[in-house]
């Protein structure tokens, strides 16, 4: 595996980063791990609506840099105080998403400086029951990216005016803000460090317990690669924000794998457009899925045949086709 220093805060160029080498990992490669860092952006999942997701006025006014990843999931904030951690690798076909193998190294290197951490849930990391991990994972062709933030010592107070998180996320627990719900590393350590020192024991233990890691360097012209992908696309407002539809019904269910909103256009009965957003995780083109039901009379009979052949999970994992078209239908 090669372990690639990347000291750019540019989050264009370290979300292209991650996906050149996605997309150019070969069979013979053993794969990367990064340790990276942005200035304050926040970086929202590919199949969000971004401007539900953001505090406008805030993110315009504070000049917090907004980019979309290639990884389903929720929007995280990342800043100086923050350090991202990447794992692009090969994997089976047929292989299901795995949060808890990619977040052990995490877990288990936090629980050596004495932090009492542990997965929970569907994707997070978590410390006495608060939030300082969010992680994502995205699998094509036979290699899974997976990265995930560690809030070390962020500033908390932006990330909470920052993100516009929504009510059902924590409604159901009682719990009344973001701020409640997240937590810097930091305070939990027994002894003091700076995030510089706190890499350096990241990138220590990964090593050690992955002896055959060597330090890249990365070849001038793949450097070049890299910033046009992040010019041609990750500084584009097409890429970060997108058009939102017209639409006649809006709907929207959290699943237990994630929340699904619908924008349908329906007009005499028949749906002329359809548009997915969400925190949810999966890997095929959302399009097929909205192809296939453009054009169809809008209920329940005609959505169940136009998805008959369909493997729903590639698109939504962990959503069941029946649930899904009960959510669906009027």
């Amino acid at each position: 595996m090669k372990y690639i220093e990347n000291i750019s805060k540019d989050p264009c160029f370290n979300l292209a980063m991650e996906e050149y080498l996605f997309n150019n990992l070969e069979p013979e490669d053993d794969g990367y791990f990064l340790l990276w860092q942005n200035e304050p952006t926040i970086v929202v999942g590919r199949f969000q609506n971004t401007l539900e997701e953001i505090n406008v006025n805030f993110v315009r006014s504070r000049k917090v840099n907004v980019v979309r990843r290639i990884s389903g999931g929720g929007a995280v904030y990342h800043d100086h105080g923050n350090l991202n951690y990447t794992f692009i690798v090969h994997s089976k076909a047929d292989t299901p998403f795995d949060f808890a193998f990619y977040t052990k190294p995490i877990v288990d290197i936090l629980n050596t400086l004495g932090v009492n951490a542990e997965f929970t849930s569907r994707n997070d990391l978590t410390i006495d029951g608060k939030k300082f991990s969010g992680n994502a994972q995205y699998m094509r062709k036979g290699r899974l990216l997976h990265h995930g933030t560690l809030l070390f010592n962020s500033d908390l107070d932006v990330l909470t005016q920052a993100l516009n998180v929504s009510e059902d996320k924590f409604l159901s627990k009682g719990i009344k803000s973001i701020r409640s719900r997240v937590t810097n590393i930091l305070p939990h350590l027994s002894d003091d460090m700076d995030i510089s020192s706190f890499k350096k024991v990241i990138l220590e233990n990964i090593t050690h317990d992955n002896e055959d890691i060597v330090e890249t360097v990365l070849p001038l012209e793949v450097i070049k690669d890299i910033r046009d992908l992040a010019e041609n696309k990750y500084r584009t407002w097409n890429w970060n924000y997108g058009k939102s539809p017209e639409f006649t019904e809006r709907k929207i269910q959290r699943f237990d794998s994630g929340k699904i909103e619908a924008l349908i256009k329906v007009e005499k009965g028949i749906i002329l457009s359809c548009r997915f957003y969400g925190d949810f995780f999966g890997n095929g083109d959302l399009e097929d899925i909205e192809t296939l039901i453009t054009g169809k009379p809008y209920n329940k009979d005609d959505m169940t045949k136009a998805l008959e052949h369909v493997h729903l999970g590639h698109y939504f994992r962990g959503v069941q086709k029946p649930d899904f078209i009960e959510f669906m239908a009027p």
